[in-house]
């Protein structure tokens, strides 16, 4: 049976967001649904030509790159275009950024208030980052 599984992210490091991508991208896989909530800090790495490497905590972030672990967003990719997973970007951080869904990659789904996403989460499991 499938499970729900909701994800938020609001840091910007890239342990945290790998750790989330590599989350969503299995349970998506495996025929989970995902949803993942960008916010704070980590949505401004799903704006178009965002080129800049989100900074390391310690050793292993480091060693992600070096070893050729795929990215995070790599990741969050392949969960919407292989399984039942959704990138949705809090509507709020949008407006303080002042981002237009026209700004964001394409994977990214439509802006969402904070209060529909967790009432949408209701009865699944949810893991913030």
């Amino acid at each position: 049976m499938a499970q729900k599984m909701n994800i938020v992210c609001v840091t910007g490091t890239r342990e945290k967001l790998q750790m989330a991508a590599m989350i969503a991208s299995v349970a998506a896989a495996t025929g989970d649904e995902v949803s993942v909530f960008l916010s704070m800090n980590a949505l401004p790495y799903f704006v178009k030509g965002h080129a800049e490497d989100a900074p390391v905590e310690g050793e292993l972030g480091t060693l992600l790159a070096q070893k050729g672990v795929p990215p995070f967003k790599q990741l969050f990719q392949q969960a919407v275009e292989l399984g039942d997973a959704k990138l949705l970007p809090c509507s709020m951080a949008m407006d303080l950024m002042k981002i237009t869904h026209d700004d964001l990659d394409r994977e990214v789904g439509p802006a969402t208030g904070l209060t529909r996403f967790l009432s949408d989460a209701e009865g699944g499991q949810m893991l913030t980052f």
